[in-house]
């Protein structure tokens, strides 16, 4: 028997609490993940946001492909299905937060961190994320006691404004929950160099990650100089011109891009480092290339420190960004932390991957499987 993690949305944690509770989803993306996983073995199920344990389903068959909507009226996502049964299920005012001394102190990927540290969120970039044996022995225990034997742990006003989700209907009928960001004050004193320099050294890791793979890198013309300090490209590796057969208003949109990976005539994946502080350009510059070119097949992802990281998947879920031709950005856009491209750059067997690596990295604003 094996554990993995199971990640809900509050959204999608309500239409299976809602539905017949049989059937768990999750996104093609995740097809291969599920070829290993069988009956008998337990998903660990995690709310985001709100960072809590509340439920562990049994799997009780293979995995299968089936487009029957459960969450979605149509275009349900989370086609890549298993048949479960539910041991334990609480409600959220008694879900274990991940923070509480009971859990914190005993997982092996938080029990040695400091509270304020992020590295523990790379165990729970997306569902099917597999557990330690130990750790999954240890939430199962607690969760299961939980069940039988309460303890409330009371939602507070930070937690009630993460809930605050909205439903909306997309061009094409689909049903999806987009987030409302409250107001901040914008900055005008500009973005401290420190700053710009830490995005510049993860542009050039991003250059030398698709150099490696072998793939040709495209750089904005006013980075370049900058980035080249830090990356020193091999001959015929960053490119003078992009191969690209577009109109100039999409061309100027890719160009702008903070670094792109490119194989023979094609753009593999490209990737907006964000350092601003309240503003989102990178991710803007997506919106606007996805809204230019709707048959355009990229990967995209947004790049930022990891405690920008829920900043950053809000936005992306904002209602304005749920109405491009191509469908929401929130389902073709992730998120990389600067902590998993430096993760990655140590790779030593990077000439032997290919990009699809970055799957096990990205964040998405709704890993949100039923």
């Amino acid at each position: 028997m094996a554990y993995y993690i199971d990640l809900f949305s509050v959204d999608t944690l309500k239409a299976f609490t809602d539905s017949k509770e049989n059937i768990s989803g999750f996104r093609e993306r995740q097809r291969g993940v599920a070829h290993e996983i069988n009956p008998g073995d337990k998903l660990i199920c995690y709310v985001t946001r709100l960072s809590r344990w509340f439920g562990i389903l049994e799997v009780t068959s293979k995995f299968f492909i089936d487009n029957k909507p459960i969450f979605y009226p149509t275009n349900d996502p989370f086609i890549v299905r298993f048949k479960v049964k539910p041991t334990v299920w609480l409600p959220l005012e008694k879900a274990i937060p991940i923070f509480d001394e009971i859990v914190w102190n005993h997982l092996t990927f938080t029990k040695d961190l400091k509270r304020g540290s992020k590295a523990w969120t790379r165990m729970v970039r997306g569902s099917l994320k597999k557990l330690n044996e130990k750790d999954g022995q240890y939430l199962e225990q607690l969760l299961l006691k939980q069940n039988t034997k309460p303890k409330i742990f009371p939602l507070t006003e930070e937690d009630k404004k993460k809930l605050k989700t909205l439903t909306v209907k997309t061009v094409d009928k689909k049903e999806i929950s987009v987030f409302i960001p409250e107001n901040e004050e914008l900055t005008t004193d500009g973005t401290p160099e420190t700053t710009i320099r830490d995005s510049i050294k993860i542009q050039a890791l991003l250059a030398e990650i698709g150099e490696r793979m072998n793939l040709k890198i495209w750089l904005p013309r006013n980075d370049r100089a900058r980035v080249t300090e830090l990356w020193k490209p091999q001959a015929n590796t960053l490119l003078e011109n992009l191969p690209l057969n577009y109109d100039d208003t999409t061309l100027k949109t890719i160009e702008n891009i903070d670094v792109i990976w490119v194989r023979g005539r094609s753009i593999v994946r490209a990737f907006e480092v964000e350092h601003t502080t309240s503003i989102y350009s990178g991710i803007l510059r997506m919106a606007d290339l996805m809204a230019l070119q709707p048959n355009l097949n990229i990967k995209v992802h947004i790049v930022g420190p990891t405690e920008r990281k829920e900043k950053v998947l809000q936005e992306i879920s904002r209602p304005v960004f749920t109405l491009l031709e191509k469908g929401p950005l929130s389902e073709f856009c992730s998120f990389l932390s600067y902590d998993s491209i430096i993760e990655l750059s140590k790779e030593r067997r990077l000439e032997y991957m290919t990009d699809t690596v970055l799957e096990e990295y990205a964040e998405w604003s709704e890993e949100a499987e039923i």
